[in-house]
């Protein structure tokens, strides 16, 4: 089946790229040249100066989940639901040491706290008319267990 990514800008280099075939591409913020904020995704301009050229910043990794919720209705357009309609998720802020994430979850509710080691991966968003996986990034529970 092909696969492709939602939005290849908030990626770095190319999609299956990284040391090892498979692995999820990296995010990409950007990076303030005067006070050094970093946000995500990118931006043209700073949120807290108003000299700084922004530059790209390729983000961590891994993590730690700082808050989550459950997404338990559609969110609204421009979501597209998976065939087979919506099914709840989690989403949540995963701190990456420099920018907090905004990203969908894959951890079962079993698992999932405040504090979790998580990594960055991909997962289906949903399916295009033509049959191609669109994938978005998500992070998933961390085995290694930290940075």
């Amino acid at each position: 089946m092909a696969t492709r990514l939602i939005d290849e800008s908030l990626f770095d280099g190319e999609f299956g790229g990284g040391s090892d075939a498979g692995d999820p591409p990296r995010l990409v913020g950007a990076r303030c040249s005067v006070c050094g904020t970093v946000v995500f995704p990118r931006q043209d301009s700073c949120p807290r100066c108003p000299d700084g050229a922004m530059s790209a910043r390729v983000l961590p990794v891994s993590g730690r989940v700082w808050s989550w919720t459950l997404q338990a209705f559609p969110p609204k357009p421009p979501y597209r639901p998976p065939s087979g309609g919506h099914r709840a998720y989690h989403v949540g802020y995963v701190d990456l040491g420099e920018v907090l994430v905004e990203a969908r979850l894959a951890v079962p509710r079993a698992e999932i706290r405040i504090g979790l080691p998580v990594r960055l991966t991909t997962v289906t968003a949903y399916q295009d008319e033509d049959g191609t996986e669109v994938l978005t990034f998500a992070f998933a529970p961390d085995g290694d267990g930290g940075r």
